[in-house]
């Protein structure tokens, strides 16, 4: 067994375990697609071509074989599923390797969290690597479980699975040469770990130092002139297709005319209704082609691109030596995925996974909220007539604007509007039960009664509510904090929905078929309310994350991120 007898297959003097025939195998080395037979033993491709015996054999009649497809940049936590689950909703669609930056259960379990999340891809069939979450907090002006620097995160770099540094949010830290924000970028750099970048709208000479720090890539690139500078300068394009953010079609004409060899495709953030309506990355792969990218070309994108930027040398591609995950499609242009192969096993087939679910159980301290006493004093807003400060919100874009409107004031004090489209917004600390609180005005909601509660929020994910109405924002909030964390969504003096995220307050045991409905009940109550929001829980999580222009509100207040600084609502 071992090399030895992979040598012996690869030969033609022994029968390998299993040979695909008849196969067309869409080879991303050459960019061709050529009649094979694909020789697999001991879960690697051994060989290509005709002529080899085996213990098992199927014919795949001409359809097409491609590699297993390859996420470079995801979080588990924004799909709201334990990773078993994950894969089982996603395997089918032919991805075999996940890399996944844990920094959502890094932020409410410290260093706990990144190795459950490790930990729990031992048994499942999909490759699971990590990063390092390199920001906890993201900024300053948050506030998690626990601080993660250089010392706390070197001890998981000795994980078999860690590949290196995850997002570099910190922008202004690598910028002002942060003793700490470098001194984990150096580490992970001497160990010669991957550091994926995270810079929406940096340019010019920032850009430069930016890179020459360390950061290898982007995945915030909105527009082609973003994109043509990090390719311009060797960063790695991640192209990110998610379910609030989209950039696939803003970015497609610039890998069509320039084919990058430093680009590829990540989802980044997928809520489970989206995996389920419109798949994974097969779904990019499908939606490249149709907007005239060419089908091989789409393919390398999740396949050979992200298996070299990731230094993953036995995978992204089909050939002898490689790990045997494969993908069995009846053609490139809909890229529906017929049987899937990780480490030469069949595992799922049109569509259904062929594997039970396999459960690492999260650590205690998961199912635990530390929220003090929630109160209608904390919702008060002192306030006087004048401009007030409001975060304005895009739909489909996870970054705000910075707004200044005339006070709605009653009794003194600053309150919702919804006649103008104004919510009130509070985040609490649920991490400590300080009481801490932020408050503040938000605009492009839509709501015109109610209120949405969530502990869902990047990246502290403490817990957030926005809503016109105090009273059910207050039952709103106690909904979620009874629910050990997740969504609720209460009007006229009723909880009308509530989805329960006992992990973390991230993530729900149930499977994506039963989570998806219940997340589908909670969108249509919030559009009841008159929230137009295509995505509101999604949205709403990316109002407290204060490294993404331009106002945000985290629990120590309203933060001009531009500014770098806490703001008062009123000047």
């Amino acid at each position: 067994m071992g090399l030895p007898q992979r040598i012996a297959v690869a030969r033609g003097h022994a029968p390998a375990d299993l040979v695909l025939r008849n196969a067309r195998l869409v080879n991303v080395a050459t960019g061709t697609v050529d009649r094979e037979d694909v020789v697999v033993h001991e879960g690697q491709v051994v060989a290509l071509g005709p002529g080899y015996q085996a213990r098992h054999t199927a014919d795949l009649e001409g359809r097409l074989v491609l590699p297993g497809l390859i996420d470079a940049h995801m979080h588990l936590e924004s799909t709201m599923l334990v990773l078993g689950e994950f894969a089982r909703t996603v395997v089918p669609h032919g991805t075999t390797t996940v890399v996944l930056d844990p920094h959502e259960f890094a932020n409410v379990l410290g260093t706990d969290g990144i190795r459950y999340v490790l930990d729990s891809g031992r048994d499942v069939p999909l490759s699971t690597f990590g990063m390092l979450s390199s920001c906890v907090p993201a900024s300053g002006f948050e506030s998690p479980w626990q601080r993660l620097g250089a010392a706390e995160l070197l001890p998981l770099l000795e994980h078999p699975s860690v590949l290196g540094l995850a997002e570099m949010m910190d922008v202004g830290g690598v910028l002002a040469a942060d003793p700490g924000v470098l001194a984990k970028i150096e580490t992970v750099r001497g160990r010669g770990g991957v550091i994926d970048g995270h810079a929406p709208g940096l340019s010019g000479r920032d850009l430069c130092a930016y890179a020459a720090a360390g950061p290898m890539s982007d995945h915030e690139s909105a527009t082609a002139a973003e994109a043509r500078e990090r390719l311009r300068l060797g960063m790695w394009l991640m192209v990110r297709e998610g379910s609030a953010a989209r950039n696939l079609e803003a970015l497609l004409p610039v890998i069509r005319e320039l084919h990058p060899p430093r680009a590829m495709f990540v989802t980044d953030d997928r809520d489970p209704g989206d995996l389920l309506q419109r798949g994974h990355l097969d779904s990019v792969v499908r939606a490249a082609v149709a907007g005239g990218l060419d089908p091989i070309e789409a393919v390398r994108m999740a396949t050979l691109h992200p298996a070299q930027y990731l230094g993953l040398r036995d995978r992204g591609l089909v050939a002898p030596g490689c790990v045997a995950d494969l993908v069995v499609v009846e053609d490139l242009e809909r890229f529906r995925v017929t049987a899937v192969y990780k480490d030469g096993v069949l595992v799922a087939e049109d569509g259904r996974p062929l594997f039970a679910l396999p459960v690492t159980p999260p650590p205690p301290a998961a199912r635990a909220l530390r929220v003090g006493p929630l109160t209608p004093a904390m919702l008060a807003i002192p306030g006087r007539p004048g401009p007030v400060s409001v975060i304005g919100v895009d739909d489909g874009a996870i970054t705000t604007r910075h707004l200044v409107e005339a006070a709605p004031l009653r009794d003194g004090h600053v309150v919702a509007d919804p006649e103008r489209d104004l919510c009130k917004m509070v985040v609490v600390d649920r991490h400590h039960g300080s009481g801490r609180t932020g408050l503040g005005l938000v605009r492009g909601l839509g709501l015109r009664r109610g209120a949405i509660a969530s502990t869902v929020a990047h990246d502290a994910h403490n817990l957030l509510a926005v809503g016109v109405d105090d009273a059910d924002m207050l039952l709103a909030m106690e909904a979620v904090v009874a629910a050990q964390g997740g969504f609720a969504v209460a009007a006229g003096g009723r909880v009308l929905v509530t989805v329960p995220l006992p992990i973390g307050g991230l993530v729900s045991p149930l499977p994506a078929t039963e989570l998806a409905p219940r997340l589908a009940a909670l969108d249509r109550a919030a559009a009841g309310l008159g929230c137009t929001l295509a995505h509101p829980c999604m949205t709403l999580s990316f109002l407290c994350l204060s490294v993404i222009p331009a106002l945000k509100l985290t629990d120590q207040g309203l933060v001009d991120v531009e500014a770098g600084r806490v703001v008062p609502i009123q000047a």
